[in-house]
């Protein structure tokens, strides 16, 4: 008898050595009958689930998107209400402040565009870099030949004019608007001391204080009559009108209409710099006072100026923000920061600063030694849409939008699903014909077609908070037969078992017995459903947004991200506005389905061999 025990326990390995072997690292392959003696079906359906290297890697990945759209909108909210006509249809990448390395040291002058800069170097040279192509016949860094060695440049939204050492104006980009052609009275006029460059516009200013304009005088308020002629020193470019400083130090307005720039503050002084943002217009006496007027926004910041040490000798304005410089070397910047144009860097805050170029979103700032130290905006990593916005920012809000839809949706599915599936098995006859025919019933609408009927009919009158409520209950509750069918075949198949047969001998209340006892043995179908219909769920939503019947922007999900680049120009000229949505909308489906076959595999033992 002794000896039949030793054999047997020779054959079947202790509990102890199974559970350190498993523990520890054991390569030690369990029987399903073993497996279970020593763990839960739980711990056994975690194991099984972790060995499966795709569906691991599947959950790798799809958390590691599930983190980024669930936190990153807490540090990168979406503004719905923002757009930046001078930031729209920007292609991926960061070099809008890649200064070519042969202007170190070298360098006279830089004009910045929205996207691009232009660069003049000591001997006439010219460099071009950032975002250049303005539309898809135009870019900057075409530059024309022939016209020798440069004095002067000027960058303007969608254009550059150049000033040879001769005295000749040429241009090149957009010529939409004759922005970039002089007109003829600029070929006999040699005396030129300055150009500006605008919106759709451009001004010359001789060394005679004349001011001569060429481009949109219609979006651009000028007069070539006006009282100042000959009395011009500098001007100053806002998005629709023209400001000049006369040799006197006094601000005038060169336009005909009673616009808010014309209401200057008093006793200013003798001005000695002017410069000019999208709306409003800063000066600086020659006390180093600086002043702000125009359509000052609060929001934009424009006319908070800061306090500082030392006075201003030099302003440089960008699009919503303005940039100055103090006679000790130090840089003074306010107004919007919105793309970090107004953020300045300790590596440029620590250096004296000799001289700055800044325009729209970009600075540059001179040192002593001839080196440029940049700031601002660099670019955008996914690039940007028709409205300017950050595609970046977009897909990140639109992901939280749009897992948070299918997670409702299934959650609101499966509610429905398991209790008319456990009711219906359960209690069979008449009740079980009854859910049954419903459940036909609605199996049988073409479902994208219905839920785009609904939402049209009955979200026209919504507002856009409660149509994204509404798309969530549709989808979920159309999308529940599937799973009720699953969960009644589940209780009807152990509904006549022993313990629901004890169950139901000791007097237990039915709906306890479905939703206590039986349910929690059919949960396994349960889940691997749910998950599967997430991944449906999600390509549901971005399917209804793609035909304009989901969420409607501004607010953004995947799917309306889509809808937006449904066109074949931006297919062919702006790849970035449908590739990132549709690469994560992709990725995110295909990692779910791959994570719900894995726990279909775990969770039934006898779908694989162990």
């Amino acid at each position: 008898m002794s000896s039949n025990q030793n054999n047997k326990s020779e054959k079947r390995p202790s509990f102890f050595k199974v559970l350190l072997s498993n523990l520890f690292g054991g390569k030690q392959k369990l029987s399903i009958y073993e497996e279970a003696q020593i763990q839960s079906p739980l711990k056994t359906i975690v194991k099984t689930f972790s060995e499966n290297k795709v569906a691991m890697s599947a959950l790798a990945i799809w958390l590691l998107i599930f983190i980024a759209v669930v936190i990153g909108p807490l540090f990168n909210p979406v503004d719905l209400a923002y757009s930046e006509t001078s930031q729209i249809n920007i292609d991926p990448g960061f070099d809008m402040l890649s200064v070519p390395k042969a202007l170190q040291g070298n360098i006279k002058k830089i004009s910045v565009g929205p996207t691009f800069s232009v660069g003049l170097s000591n001997d006439g040279e010219l460099y071009v870099w950032g975002k250049t192509k303005v539309t898809n016949a135009n870019d900057i860094k075409n530059i024309p030949d022939g016209f020798g060695k440069i004095a002067d440049i000027a960058a303007g939204y969608d254009h550059v004019i150049a000033l040879t050492e001769e005295g000749k104006i040429v241009g090149w980009g957009n010529d939409r608007q004759k922005q970039a052609t002089p007109p003829p009275i600029l070929d006999s006029t040699t005396n030129i001391k300055a150009i500006y460059a605008g919106y759709q516009c451009s001004v010359a200013v001789t060394d005679d204080g004349q001011t001569i304009f060429f481009g949109n005088d219609r979006n651009n308020d000028y007069t070539e009559f006006h009282k100042y002629q000959f009395q011009i020193d500098k001007v100053a470019l806002t998005s629709d009108a023209v400001i000049g400083l006369t040799f006197d130090g006094q601000v005038v307005y060169l336009g005909t209409q009673q616009a808010s720039y014309v209401n200057m503050p008093e006793n200013m002084g003798k001005v000695v710099d002017i410069a000019a943002s999208a709306s409003t217009v800063a000066a600086v006496n020659d006390a180093g006072q600086v002043f702000v007027w125009g359509n000052v926004s609060e929001d934009k910041g424009e006319g908070k100026i800061p306090e500082f040490e030392g006075k201003v000798v030099k302003l440089g304005a960008g699009r919503y923000h303005y940039v100055a410089l103090t006679d000790q070397g130090k840089i003074v910047t306010w107004g919007s920061n919105s793309l970090k144009q107004s953020e300045i860097p300790s590596v440029v805050s620590s250096v004296e600063a000799k001289d700055i170029f800044v325009g729209f979103y970009q600075n540059y700032v001179l040192t002593p030694s001839d080196e440029v130290k940049a700031f601002g905006h660099k670019g955008y990593l996914m690039g940007t849409d028709e409205l300017g916005r950050d595609m970046f920012n977009r897909l990140l809000n639109g992901g939280r939008m749009t897992m948070t839809i299918g997670a409702v949706a299934v959650i609101i599915s499966t509610i429905i699903g398991v209790v008319i599936g456990a009711v219906s098995g359960y209690f069979g006859g008449k009740i079980d014909m009854f859910f049954q025919r419903v459940s036909e019933m609605i199996s049988s609408l073409p479902f994208l077609p219905f839920a785009m009927i609904l939402s049209a009919l009955i979200g026209n009158s919504m507002t856009g908070n409660q149509k994204i409520f509404l798309i969530m209950v549709i989808l979920g509750v159309l999308s529940w037969p599937g799973l009720q069918r699953l969960v009644r075949a589940q209780v009807l198949s152990v509904r006549e078992q022993e313990y629901v047969t004890a169950a139901r001998a000791v007097g237990i209340n039915r709906f306890t017995i479905v939703f206590k006892h039986i349910l929690p043995n059919v949960v396994s179908i349960i889940i691997v459903s749910a998950t599967l219909s997430f991944g449906t769920s999600m390509l549901t939503e971005a399917s209804l947004s793609y035909l304009g019947f989901g969420v409607q922007a501004p607010q953004p999900t995947w799917g309306n991200m889509l809808f937006g680049s449904n066109n074949s120009i931006v297919i062919q000229n702006y790849w970035w506005r449908w590739v990132f949505a549709s690469i994560a909308l992709g990725i995110c489906v295909i990692c779910i389905n791959l994570i719900g076959e894995g726990l279909r595999d775990a969770i039934d033992p006898k779908s694989q061999e162990r």
